[in-house]
């Protein structure tokens, strides 16, 4: 199939609906996402510091949970791997998760562990303060091997696998080099937006999704050249290029915010895509977003270069909202 620069809404919506007979296994860190929502109208006489009027409360499932209610919202079945406490938190994830149509029979639970929680309070649509709750510890050897086992077994009806790594103990390079094995036995796409700071072995992935920032801490090359036209940013060309062929990569995606976004790939030149962003209120949850639909394209039979322009379309739709955010197939066609 030839490589297609647009992606029409006839397109778009094929891919859709071929999406909604797959299923994308998502792994990796499972958080649940608190909002405190208020007004600030004066400053704490105890320190200088914002009073903020509780009026809400509001839950949604974040981290590799909010890659999967990404891919159910736009109706393509989602199977949760991961591993949460056995806390109030977990709780509340199972049910939000179930709510958004989430399979989340193969959530596993750990006495030891505590469920990540991220608690932001949010003033006049401005997030004032984030408290996280949480464990960071490398996941038991004997739970890391029941939780590859239940993905194998989930490979057999499914063709994609999104990793959702945010240093909280769940992605190892145990576990990584374990389902790079299962997906080249199943012949499963391997998706990975990757955390620098959690120094891994990203060889032989499918695709990686940093931004700007995170691709050159990957690389270690400073990021000293800044260009409104990304193909002619020096730097940055050098960074892909290393990327793509140091990690032997399918595809190399970097978000560049406001510029949009660069589709790289062996053999073939950069290709950069506009953003359609038209006004940013949240970036929260964005890069589940890019790479969740991104995956879902793919699996539905998109090539990178269309994969990667509904993605961009979908966290276009997701960045004007508020708070972590969703995109329906509906807003993703009239994106277009």
């Amino acid at each position: 199939m030839a490589e297609r620069k647009t992606l029409t809404r006839q397109r778009a919506r094929n891919i859709l609906n071929t999406a909604a007979k797959r299923t994308v296994l998502v792994t990796g860190d499972a958080m649940l996402d608190q909002f405190l929502w208020g007004d600030v109208s004066r400053i704490s006489p105890e320190a200088p510091v914002p009073v903020v009027e509780f009026q809400r409360e509001s839950f949604m499932p974040g981290g590799a949970a909010n890659v999967a209610r990404n891919l159910t919202a736009l109706n393509c079945p989602a199977k949760m791997h991961s591993v949460v406490g056995r806390d109030d938190a977990a709780k509340k994830l199972r049910a939000l998760l179930n709510a958004d149509n989430v399979d989340c029979t193969k959530l596993l639970t750990d006495i030891s562990r505590q469920t990540s929680c991220k608690t932001r309070i949010i003033a006049q649509r401005q997030q004032v303060v984030r408290v996280d709750r949480e464990s960071s510890a490398n996941l038991e050897p004997r739970l890391a091997k029941r939780l590859i086992k239940s993905i194998d077994s989930g490979l057999t009806d499914a063709n994609a696998i999104v990793i959702g790594d945010y240093g909280k103990g769940i992605v190892t390079q145990g576990f990584l080099d374990d389902l790079k094995a299962l997906s080249q036995r199943h012949g499963a796409w391997l998706s990975l937006d990757p955390k620098p700071v959690h120094s891994l072995d990203l060889r032989g992935l499918s695709v990686i999704t940093p931004n700007r920032k995170e691709a050159f801490e990957l690389t270690g090359i400073s990021d000293t050249t800044h260009h409104t036209n990304p193909l002619k940013d020096r730097n940055l060309m050098r960074v892909a290029k290393q990327l793509v062929g140091e990690l032997e990569l399918k595809v190399l995606l970097i978000t560049l915010g406001e510029l949009g976004m660069l589709v790289c790939q062996p053999g073939q030149k950069p290709f950069h895509i506009s953003t359609i962003a038209r006004e940013v209120f949240d970036m929260s949850g964005a890069g589940d977003t890019v790479i969740g639909s991104f995956t879902l394209a793919i699996a539905a039979g998109a090539d990178p270069v269309e994969a990667a322009i509904f993605a961009n379309h979908a966290a276009g739709v997701v960045v004007g909202k508020l708070g972590t955010a969703t995109v329906t197939p509906k807003e993703l066609l009239a994106s277009f």
